[in-house]
């Protein structure tokens, strides 16, 4: 059996007539059944019509496609396994954590049970069940100073979608949120993709980022956006921190409740590693505090203070694309309640977030066990690169990860412009069968990669391997 595809040139369709590209023409191929589109040169068809269809779009479906044509924008997927691919790509780039996650499936698989209500359209109202065990777990975790009500509780399939709504319903188009760097580099799209909302960087050093002396730098980052024109709506924080695995100091946390007030920006803590601290061997290292347990009258008015959290770090289950908005300002909540819709959490996942949260013996031995095993594979990871001379950020105690500084290894011809020194390495160590994103987590200083150890110990050590092979090569 033969089929034919008729392939129609994009200017002949519907009489459209368009300034550029070949004459109308209908091109035959045959090809034998089943149909293998791979094996038809449509790169070329489509690199004929994409103008046509570029013209179809909106300038936001414009702006958000362009995004795919970024370099290293998006993470290479891991392909390496000990048995079947020994020569496939390791990831040290993807925060998560992959050593528990059977014990998150295996406790799902023996004691979540579906009914009813699990398969129906749900609620997004806080008298469900999952906002109340929500916000019983964050009471105990965070200790805030004032408890978290389960009304207080906005649902979301994620915190990627609760800084995407916070960023519809705090900023307009064209305003902007203000994070010190370096941070996780997808708040750009969680916050700018369709909220249109920028994100401004503070030029805070690694270390600097936690200590006082941050503030000067949000003064001055502040006075530039204003400067330029760009409405500053909200600060972002990420504790513990992400890529740098430290918590923030109290005393830090306050000066930056106090900064916020006196300018009357929203902060928005994200907290979604709150149970992932450990014990790293860094006596003086801080533990972790939420903001809501620091969040007083006389420091900012409470209404300004919104925290995330949700399952993909301390569950180990970014899968779920579980979160929360938690937030005492009530109209804030009206506001996300009525874009939820586009951003909530299945029923099915709702029935299992709920049963895990009200587990309180699980979530307790899980997140002891979690810390366990990431101890492990920080002090494996350190110790390897401390042997190597590999230089990073030290005192961590807390997320997925190290931050390290491999600017000594970075290309030097005299003909690579800067961003593109850290793409040559991040390719080199992509031919040795390694993963680091380069640039992704906006450093101000070149050659800082985030590298990732929540991983089983011989895949850990492996990519670990593979590092070291590739900068002394």
């Amino acid at each position: 059996m033969m089929w034919t595809v008729f392939i129609i040139a994009a200017d002949a369709l519907a009489g459209f007539s368009l300034p550029y590209g070949p004459p109308p023409r209908t091109d035959i191929i045959s090809c034998p059944s089943p149909l293998r589109l791979q094996a038809l040169p449509f790169a070329s068809i489509h690199k004929d019509i994409s103008p046509f269809l570029r013209a179809m779009l909106s300038s936001r479906g414009k702006k958000n496609a362009d995004t795919f044509d970024i370099p290293w924008r998006y993470a290479v997927a891991p392909t390496y396994n000990k048995e079947t691919n020994p020569g496939g790509v390791i990831s040290l780039g993807l925060a998560e954590h992959v050593p528990v996650r059977t014990d998150v499936a295996e406790y799902i698989n023996n004691n979540v049970k579906f009914n009813t209500d699990s398969i129906c359209y749900g609620s997004m109202a806080a008298e469900q069940p999952l906002a109340g065990a929500a916000a019983s777990h964050l009471n105990k975790y965070l200790k805030p100073r004032k408890p978290i009500d389960p009304e207080m509780v906005v649902k979301t399939n994620g915190c990627s979608a609760a800084g995407n709504m916070l960023a519809f319903a705090l900023a307009e188009a064209g305003d902007g949120v203000l994070i010190s760097r370096p941070v996780y580099g997808r708040f750009e799209l969680d916050y700018g993709v369709q909220g249109g909302v920028e994100i401004v960087y503070a030029d805070t050093d690694p270390d600097e980022a936690f200590s006082t002396a941050c503030i000067e730098k949000y003064e001055k980052a502040l006075a530039d956006a204003e400067a330029k024109g760009v409405r500053i709506k909200a600060v972002v924080i990420v504790n513990p921190h992400n890529p740098v695995g430290r918590c923030y100091p109290t005393d830090t946390l306050i000066e930056i409740l106090k900064f916020c007030n006196k300018h009357q920006l929203h902060l928005v803590s994200d907290e979604i590693y709150a149970l992932c601290v450990f014990d790293s061997g860094y006596p003086d290292a801080p533990t972790f505090t939420s903001v809501l347990s620091l969040a007083t009258p006389d420091l900012i008015d409470i209404n300004l203070v919104h925290v995330l959290y949700g399952f993909s770090k301390d569950f180990a289950s970014g899968g779920l694309h579980l979160g929360f908005i938690v937030s005492h300002n009530a109209e804030l909540r009206k506001a996300l309640s009525a874009i939820v819709r586009f951003h909530g959490p299945s029923s099915a996942v709702e029935t299992i977030g709920t049963t895990i949260l009200q587990d309180e013996e699980f979530v307790a031995n899980f997140a002891e066990k979690s810390r366990r095993d990431l101890a492990h594979s920080y002090r494996i990871t350190t110790s390897i690169l401390d042997e190597e001379g590999i230089n990073y950020i030290k005192g961590g105690n807390a997320g997925f990860f190290v931050y390290i500084d491999l600017s000594p290894y970075l290309p030097n011809d005299g003909t690579l412009q800067p961003q593109e020194r850290e793409f040559t390495l991040a390719q080199k160590l992509l031919d040795n069968g390694l993963f680091l994103h380069p640039g992704e987590e906006h450093c101000k200083d070149l050659g800082w990669f985030r590298l990732v150890y929540s991983h089983d110990e011989h895949v850990l050590r492996e990519g670990l391997g593979r590092l070291v092979k590739t900068i002394r090569s």
